[in-house]
């Protein structure tokens, strides 16, 4: 039952496409429902393959505009939010994203006081390298000319708290860490149980991957590392969708690998878990992946590039680190990692940290702190 003195929370997302962000403020939004706060969602269009699972919770959605597509949705929510804001008067506006930054940016100087207080949570890492010396300078004047617009800003692991205040030169009292809840402990502990009783006796070694087909995901390399150590009857399996799609199938041909790889789309990950022999981040860049404490809940070893700052601290006994955008070191740690024994209790202990039961207190503690500030 929602609580009459507590704070009332405006999240916004562009749409319902699947991702790390859209699904963490669909089961934030549920969760903190649940704990009386009247938690709301701001959505620029009713699109995207999670409106099959979206929570019974009040989502507010313009009408269709012109601007209301990929490529134009941040122009289209600076233009329909402040209108939103002042329809539901929230007392806090929680970004969940880097990608929304501008959004923020734009209804301060467009609503002024009348804007609420805004929290972000810092979805992706701040400092690239891969982007170059002149980019990474840019990124973080633009970041620092941003610092100032939010009220509190959200790390999603303890190593992210030092890289928020650095990059965005805010003082640390204004940045909190609150571990990425990306699953429930319910769901936590169905992918240990269902790997726990899962029998791989498959020919070959499995290795799986899971994200949107995306040039940050970086599934080139992995299919490039694959190729160089894939026996027979191994076999790679990426879970997700996006415009890659094409490009990983005609790089699979290219390399001789087609008849080895599965792209099954946008499924349910918690079988894949159970069945793989390990599991594989590609990635360029990245914040507190979902996937990684997915696999950790189910106790499969990794391979993970050392993307974010947060990396090594989960991945940490489970696998093996590298270099991002190093084919040769992820080959190398692939073709050994089904033969590592990882301590599956201390990486269960470890993903247990970062749920919603573990969480839950510390989003209701900063969102009445800052409603009351």
């Amino acid at each position: 039952m929602l609580s009459a003195s507590a704070p009332r929370v405006l999240s916004v997302l562009h749409s319902l496409e699947p991702g790390g962000v859209e699904r963490d403020v669909l089961r934030f939004t549920a969760a903190w429902r649940e704990q009386g706060i009247d938690a709301r969602i701001a959505l620029g269009r009713w699109e995207g393959a999670l409106r099959a699972e979206a929570p019974d919770v009040p989502y507010i959605v313009p009408p269709p505009g012109r601007l209301a597509r990929i490529e134009t949705e941040s122009l289209w929510m600076m233009q329909r939010l402040p209108a939103i804001i002042r329809e539901v008067r929230p007392d806090v506006l929680f970004l969940a994203s880097n990608g929304l930054m501008a959004v923020g940016a734009a209804m301060q100087m467009r609503l002024g006081r009348q804007c609420p207080p805004i929290v972000l949570r810092i979805s992706n890492s701040l400092d690239r390298p891969e982007t170059g010396v002149a980019n990474r300078m840019i990124h973080r004047q633009l970041l620092r000319w941003h610092s100032h617009i939010y009220e509190k800003i959200v790390a999603m692991a303890p190593p992210l708290r030092d890289e928020i205040v650095r990059e965005m030169a805010v003082p640390s009292e204004r940045v909190v860490t609150i571990e990425n809840a990306a699953l429930t402990k319910a769901h936590a502990d169905r992918l240990a149980q269902l790997r726990d009783r899962t029998t791989r006796n498959h020919a070959g070694r499995h290795f799986l991957a899971i994200g949107r087909l995306a040039p940050q995901k970086n599934f080139l390399m992995l299919l490039e590392a694959f190729a160089r150590v894939a026996r027979a009857d191994d076999r790679l399996t990426i879970l997700g969708e996006g415009t890659e799609r094409h490009a990983l199938d005609a790089r699979a041909r290219a390399l001789g690998v087609d008849k080895r790889l599965d792209l099954p789309g946008q499924v349910r990950i918690d079988e894949w878990l159970a069945k793989a022999d390990a599991f594989v981040l590609s990635s360029d860049f990245e914040g507190v992946p979902a996937v990684l404490i997915e696999a950790l809940a189910a106790g499969l070893p990794i391979v993970a590039t050392r993307c974010a700052v947060s990396i090594p601290m989960l991945v940490e006994g489970a696998g093996q680190l590298v270099p991002p955008r190093d084919v040769a070191a992820l080959a190398k740690a692939m073709d050994e990692i089904c033969d590592s024994h990882p301590d599956i209790s201390a990486m269960r202990e470890r993903a247990a940290g970062f749920t919603i039961e573990a969480t839950l207190s510390k989003w209701t503690e900063l969102l009445n702190a800052v409603t009351r500030n």
